[in-house]
């Protein structure tokens, strides 16, 4: 992946294993996000090329551009962040592998609702160009709670990751790859995409699924009564927890709007 992830891998180094992994994001960890994520999360809606392209081409300024990328505060901005978290989960908890994965944010269509499908998903191709049994795919269903509420985010997320095994994560590919030949995908290639959708030609694929719960740290006492009693055979549950959850994002999704201010608004 494209995203420097070594200033951020150690927000999760407080981690905790069986039956499911417990990560403790620190009270100091996620005060500095808003320095630490802004730039990352704002790559994951639109590439700094891309940016600079349209504001050049529209004589719009960026920060105009960023804006109608990125969603407004509540629900769906708390669902992109923690599905974004993950993205940056994925990396930080495998150090040395590379990953390649869509940036499924850039393909919203509507920047008010969240995005379509499997949550996060990466590959890992370590012979790429040529596919091998050490080929991987990660796929995890995500859910955050930032405040209270009804909602039971590990519950939810282990019964949604249930549709990425039986068939959604199959979708997903194949809505990529329709994507992939008329979009830029960054690191994600029609060629990455095939060699998982036809599977058959290819030696099997390692499969790894990940139920994840994002959970503000007020609340998660009550929503680890919903974690498994034994470590479940086809997945994993991870629940990430994180001190003032909702100003935290908040803050993040603040700061994106100013490096761009800090790139320059030429036009």
């Amino acid at each position: 992946m494209d995203i420097d992830i070594s200033a951020i891998a150690p927000c999760f180094a407080d981690e905790h294993q069986s039956p499911y992994v417990l990560v403790c994001v620190s009270d100091e960890h996620a005060a500095a996000w808003a320095d630490v994520l802004g730039v990352p999360v704002r790559q994951c809606y639109i590439d700094d090329a891309l940016l600079e392209a349209r504001a050049q081409e529209t004589g719009r300024t960026k920060s105009e551009i960023v804006a109608a990328k990125l969603p407004d505060r509540g629900s769906t901005m708390a669902g992109d962040f923690g599905e974004i978290l993950v993205f940056l989960y994925h990396a930080a908890v495998e150090p040395g592998t590379e990953l390649i994965g869509p940036k499924k944010w850039r393909l919203k269509q509507d920047r008010t609702k969240p995005a379509p499908y499997s949550d996060v998903v990466h590959f890992v191709l370590p012979n790429w160009p040529q596919p091998s049994g050490q080929d991987r795919i990660l796929c995890s269903e995500v859910k955050t709670k930032s405040t209270a509420g009804d909602s039971s985010p590990v519950k939810a997320a282990i019964m949604d990751c249930e549709k990425d095994r039986t068939s959604r994560l199959a979708k997903t590919l194949v809505w990529l790859k329709e994507r992939a030949l008329i979009d830029d995908l960054g690191t994600t290639t029609v060629d990455h995409l095939e060699r998982f959708i036809k599977a058959t030609d290819h030696p099997p694929a390692q499969k790894q699924f990940r139920a994840v719960a994002i959970i503000c740290a007020s609340l998660v006492d009550e929503e680890l009564e919903d974690t498994p009693d034994e470590e479940p055979a086809d997945h994993t549950v991870v629940v990430i927890v994180v001190p003032s959850l909702k100003q935290r994002y908040e803050e993040v999704f603040d700061a994106v709007h100013t490096t761009v201010l800090e790139t320059g608004e030429g036009t």
